[in-house]
């Protein structure tokens, strides 16, 4: 096999099961921290604060708009995992793009998740000030971002078992929450509790299914595709996860269950509970949708839960970003300074750059305070984008010289045509979306700058050595 020398091997890139994962880091993520992680990473802003968006788009439709990303977030996560059986590594598809694709790629994947880490962080910290308004509109939304980075910042910190302890217990909350939700919202709907059953009206009624046509179910891919990024972080915990051999696979098969449950399941509830033209995006329409029914003390619990969503997402882009900047010092992408590692296998310098840079959210709200969300949101699609084109591109390469994975992907390689066909159609469907055009212009501009900063760094190491 050729590789060049910022191109990671496959037995260099396999770590054994209970050693330490990358040169100091440490496998002390439990198979109970990565299941539990794998079923909260779903489960964030996106889905209890941005789906907002996409209901308004496409109404009820918007539940099949879920169940078609859902199926092709699937099929790029089953490409993610049986790479990542073989070759249980930190730097996730980033390695795999630098192997797999080349090192260009593996610098531009890299750079990007790392970017999305940084954006997602900032994202969410701004999500906390905004849902905090539920309780205290006069608190201002820098403060809150500013006390949930310190925290998370020092859990992250301690060491990994530290992160996957404080994830495990968050995801168990908001995934707890979802499911109590589901079970109440559709006792309510079925006139299983003591008020008159709310049956299917609020989905044939208001304009029916699809009150905004096809077109309008079409557009809200694109808001719903924001909901799904937090899934393939599980790949950066790879690197530090006991006996990755058995537990990867079964928290990526778990994947589907957790899109039908948690994505599919929560949005029918939510359209059939409340009108979806009474569902705005100035709040969490599973907030919106109980407080209609006059349920305030249940939507003031389930507002907690949404900030524990928020702080949870941020927890892991902390932990995720830290980690891919660490594996791009490694691979040599990367300044050497951001290589060290403490005595507890924490990538301590990478883990506060990181942090300093997503703290930038506290100046923004303290500058533009509810106007920089949106912005957000739509440079975060295009980047994720990136990354889940990075991975079926990849996966098609690795097929080729792995041919006997012992966990494959299903339907290769027509699943992978399909997804990079899907993301193409994303990316059309954002420059045609006012509040999304900007991910789109700013998606060719950052691949290309990234390629020239390689081509840059590349001609700099010949000229060097």
């Amino acid at each position: 096999m050729t590789t060049t020398n910022n191109s990671v091997k496959a037995q260099d890139v396999v770590a054994s099961d209970n050693t330490s994962a990358d040169d100091g880091l440490q496998r002390g993520m439990k198979s109970r921290h990565l299941q539990m992680i794998a079923f909260g990473s779903c489960i964030g802003t996106g889905l209890f604060l941005g789906s907002g968006a996409s209901i308004q788009e496409a109404g009820p439709g918007v539940i099949a708009a879920y169940a078609i990303g859902g199926f092709i977030i699937f099929l790029i996560m089953r490409m993610l995992g049986e790479m990542a059986v073989e070759h249980p590594v930190a730097g996730s598809f980033s390695a795999y793009a630098r192997e797999y694709i080349g090192p260009i790629a593996g610098f531009v994947t890299g750079w990007n998740w790392w970017f999305t880490t940084i954006v997602v962080g900032m994202l969410e910290l701004t999500a906390a000030g905004t849902i905090m308004d539920f309780w205290f509109p006069g608190i201002p939304h820098w403060l809150t971002a500013l006390v949930a980075l310190v925290i998370v910042t020092a859990i992250n910190l301690v060491h990994v078992g530290a992160f996957a302890e404080a994830e495990f217990w968050l995801s168990l909350i908001k995934v707890a929450a979802l499911i109590l939700m589901i079970v109440v919202g559709a006792a309510i709907v079925f006139g299983l509790t003591p008020e008159p059953a709310l049956g299917l009206s609020n989905i044939t009624e208001h304009g029916g299914f699809f009150p905004n046509g096809a077109t309008g179910m079409l557009f809200s891919l694109v808001a719903v595709f924001f909901s799904f990024g937090g899934i393939i972080s599980i790949g950066t915990a790879a690197g530090e996860a006991q006996d990755p051999a058995k537990s990867l696979p079964k928290a990526i098969n778990n994947v589907i269950w957790r899109i039908l449950i948690f994505y599919v399941g929560g949005i029918s509830i939510i359209v059939l509970l409340a009108p979806w033209n009474e569902l705005d995006t100035s709040t969490s329409p599973f907030v919106r949708a109980l407080s209609t029914l006059g349920i305030t003390a249940a939507a003031t619990g389930l507002n907690l839960i949404v900030l524990v969503a928020a702080v949870s997402v941020f927890n892991t882009m902390t932990f995720s970003g830290a980690r891919m900047l660490r594996d791009l010092s490694r691979g040599g992408q990367a300044p050497p300074f951001f290589n060290s590692v403490s005595a507890k296998g924490v990538p301590v310098r990478a883990l506060l750059f990181n942090s300093l840079l997503m703290g930038s959210a506290v100046l923004l709200n303290f500058l533009f305070e509810g106007k920089i969300l949106i912005v957000l949101l739509a440079i975060i699609v295009g980047a994720e984008l990136i990354s889940w084109s990075a991975i079926a591109i990849a996966h098609l390469n690795f097929r080729k010289r792995c041919p006997d994975a012992a966990f494959r992907a299903p339907l290769y390689p027509i699943a992978n045509y399909l997804c990079l066909g899907f993301f193409a159609l994303i990316v059309a469907l954002m420059f045609t979306l006012p509040d999304y055009r900007t991910g789109a212009i700013v998606l060719p501009c950052w691949i290309v700058t990234l390629a020239l900063i390689w081509l840059g760094k590349k001609r700099h190491d010949a000229r060097n050595n």
